[in-house]
């Protein structure tokens, strides 16, 4: 099975260019002085998630004959929109099948971007996009089992070793994979003595128990569903699961509650709204610090697409609690 490599991230960069933006690293005085944090926040991408790295990358290695045929996406929710989004700039038609639990800030987002929508049952999902494709002779692009979409992911990486080339920890979610495939390539070649660790939600952590057990482990949809971090229910493919071996020193599981104190602290201390997926990184430097080196780490937020009423019901809970 062929990597990815620095080589096809830094080709990735070039092609994004332009579209991608070029997230800053945020330093928060509040962070801890023995292991001091930057946020790099991919919720200020265009489509407010990472995703839009990929999905522009893996449009942009298209011919112009494929282009004229459309592409197809399965996606939550920041794929979708990346895709689409980047679909559209690109003059190339999207259909989107998308699980008919999305949060509807992302549906009508992946609307807005011109791309049609195909609603299903979220187990269907993957099939249903798969039928579509044929049925329309489009090419369907992956949310993260594929090169490209890796290589263009691991542009985020590129950024944090340029932007901090002595960081020592970086902090990224996890969940079908291809982001910290990408970024933990990118770390790892560029500043090889960094620790990269994965972060997903405990009642979804199929890829720690994965790479404690050497091989893919099975977690029915049933038991991702659970977590409040609708873009962490996904499973590494073969593809990313072995990048995943290879870049990745460790997973941290965090807990519902967790993840929920590290978005209010995201609104409050860093004035960033962030999704519960993109959260999942603070949560384990606020809950987890000891299970990874002391030193400069960055907490990778992959997005900012939240359901309005579920971010008003978090930040309440602070309120709530200050008040009893």
């Amino acid at each position: 099975m062929d990597l990815v490599t620095i080589d096809d991230i830094r080709a990735a960069a070039d092609r994004i260019h332009g579209t991608a933006v070029r997230t800053p690293l945020m330093p928060c005085p509040w962070a801890g002085t023995d292991r001091p944090l930057w946020i790099k926040p991919e919720s200020l991408q265009p489509t407010g998630a990472f995703k839009i790295r990929g999905a522009h990358n893996a449009i942009a290695r298209l011919s112009e004959q494929v282009r004229r045929r459309g592409v197809v996406a399965y996606s939550s929710g920041n794929h979708a929109q990346a895709l689409a989004y980047a679909a559209r700039q690109a003059g190339v038609p999207a259909h989107i099948v998308m699980p008919d639990v999305t949060p509807a800030v992302k549906i009508d987002n992946t609307r807005a971007f011109g791309a049609e929508v195909v609603l299903v049952p979220i187990a269907e999902r993957e099939s249903a996009a798969h039928a579509l494709a044929d049925e329309l002779g489009a090419t369907l692009v992956p949310p993260f089992d594929h090169p490209d979409i890796i290589a263009g992911q691991g542009t985020a990486g590129l950024e944090i070793v340029a932007d901090l080339p002595e960081v020592d920890v970086v902090l990224v979610p996890v969940s079908g994979g291809g982001l910290a495939s990408g970024v933990g390539t990118a770390v790892k070649a560029l500043r090889p003595g960094a620790t990269v660790i994965g972060v997903e939600p405990a009642l979804a952590a199929d890829t720690q128990e994965s790479l404690a057990a050497g091989q893919r482990v099975d977690w029915s949809i049933e038991r991702r569903v659970r977590t409040i971090a609708d873009g962490l229910r996904s499973q590494p493919s073969e593809l990313t699961f072995a990048h995943l071996r290879g870049v990745l020193d460790g997973v941290i599981a965090v807990s519902e509650d967790e993840i929920r104190d590290a978005m209010r602290v995201l609104a409050t201390r860093a004035r960033l709204v962030a999704e519960p997926s993109g959260a999942v990184p603070v949560a384990a430097y606020l809950h987890h610090a000891d299970a990874f080196p002391a030193g400069r780490t960055v907490a990778l937020v992959s997005g900012g697409n939240v359901d309005p009423a579920l971010l008003a019901g978090v930040l309440g809970e602070r309120e709530s609690a200050g008040s009893q």
